[in-house]
């Protein structure tokens, strides 16, 4: 059985039996894990593993992308906030490139090596210092040097075949309102966008290592009628047909309050986003919701190409893995060097 169009979580350190029950649905597709998933190594490694004893073929994230954005801390390498990364860009763009890539092969071993197939990571937001839930976890201001460290942080990722995945499309840096609580709206115009914001995403999706893109809960008037992540404009016509994207394109979390403020009940906002261009969609902390979700979705048939699309998304061993190994081993003494 193929992975369906829906990713869900789980509530603790261990599966429940009733969430087998979802796991096994055939329009699930896979499992976010948050830090309330996570007590060390072997634990959720045995989480994993107990998901994949449910359905083989389940794709399983997290948000890992350092800073105050990590989701598993114990035994796990402490990864700077990008911010930091950018910052040191200004002094010296060798060096912080050098550090970005090192995060990305570090993040990407240890992850992997519990099971997990990708992270949400970059974030290609510009920071504008209006938006505190993006605020350091942006690399810069500055859409060049943020197009050169993500693509650093991505070959990192690559190297150790992790597939990255790029967020908040179109850019959530210039609103101050925190898409989790409520709907916040851009009303800058094309140029304005086109001009700045869009350079990282335009830039990223060319690289080999990017096979995802997730949209913000952001609504941008000037340009389309609905926020991104429910807008055929954003998705279809720019992303699709114009730019020719053809990674997986993963709703942002459907109960987060933009979502929510946005309308319609759990079905409606998951029927939304996938007519309008979303292969799949996250829904978090909210399991009755989830269950109708799936159960909506029951009669529907997916598509050869959302298959292809998943299966890309858990990586292919290009490089043997006794070099993404001593890959690892570099890299990792290279960031505790960075620290001291």
């Amino acid at each position: 059985m193929n992975p369906g169009p829906v990713m869900l979580d789980v509530a603790g350190l261990e599966l429940r039996p009733e969430e087998k029950d979802l796991l096994r649905h055939p329009a699930t597709g896979g499992v976010i894990l948050f830090s309330r998933n996570y007590e060390n190594k072997a634990q959720v490694t045995h989480l994993i593993r107990s998901l994949r004893a449910v359905r083989p073929e389940l794709l399983v994230a997290v948000d890992h992308e350092g800073g105050r954005v990590q989701r598993f801390r114990t035994e796990m390498t402490a990864l700077p906030a990008m911010g930091n990364v950018g910052a040191l860009h200004e002094r010296d763009p060798v060096r912080a490139e050098q550090w970005a890539t090192d995060c990305g092969t570090v993040l990407a071993w240890e992850l992997t090596q519990l099971g997990i197939d990708f992270s949400f990571t970059p974030v290609l937001d510009l920071d504008y210092g209006r938006s505190a839930v993006i605020g350091n976890r942006a690399f810069h201001r500055e859409p060049t040097r943020v197009c050169s460290l993500a693509q650093a942080l991505v070959r990192g990722l690559h190297g150790q075949s992790m597939r990255a995945v790029v967020k908040h499309f179109p850019g959530h840096g210039h609103v101050a309102v925190d898409s989790h609580i409520g709907l916040p709206v851009d009303e800058r115009s094309w140029t304005e966008l086109e001009t700045a914001d869009l350079i990282p995403f335009r830039a990223l999706l060319d690289c080999a290592g990017v096979g995802a893109l997730m949209p913000a809960h952001v609504l941008y008037p000037a340009i389309a009628p609905e926020p991104a992540g429910f807008s055929p404009f954003w998705l279809q016509t720019l992303l699709r047909q114009r730019w020719e994207f053809e990674g997986m394109i993963i709703s942002d979390d459907l109960t987060m309050g933009g979502a929510v403020s946005w309308g319609g009940d759990a079905e409606e906002r998951t029927h939304q986003a996938l007519d309008a261009g979303c292969d799949a969609v996250l829904l978090c902390n909210d399991a009755p919701a989830a269950g109708q979700v799936l159960e909506s979705l029951e009669k529907n048939i997916f598509s050869s190409q959302l298959a292809q699309r998943w299966m890309k998304m858990r990586g292919t061993s290009h490089v043997p893995l006794t070099q993404r190994e001593r890959d690892y081993h570099e890299a990792h003494r290279r960031l505790q060097d960075m620290e001291e």
